[in-house]
């Protein structure tokens, strides 16, 4: 099989080996654990089992982060909470 054939997704469009190559290397840059590791190092596999760990990872700070933000708007005067509030709206 050649490494352009096309793979047929959920819809009726087709994405060759080669895009596919190319979104799992522009993936790999994103990743902070795996972003300067050579492209022919990293399977593909490896690629985006970093890239569900570190969606998680995200998740779970967003997460925190939220709560810290709740308890310091629980804690804060009315009128400081209200001014927070009103420059994370904007």
């Amino acid at each position: 099989m050649s490494s352009r054939r096309s793979r047929q997704t959920s819809g009726s469009s087709n994405i060759s080996d080669d895009q596919i190559k190319d979104l799992v290397s522009k993936l790999q840059q994103l990743l902070p654990e795996i972003r300067h590791t050579r492209t022919d190092k990293v399977s593909s596999a490896k690629v985006l089992q970093e890239t569900c760990n570190y969606i998680r990872s995200l998740h779970r700070e967003v997460d925190d982060l939220s709560e810290r933000l709740s308890e310091l708007l629980a804690t804060t005067d009315t009128a400081q909470a209200a001014l927070i509030r009103n420059l994370l709206l904007q």
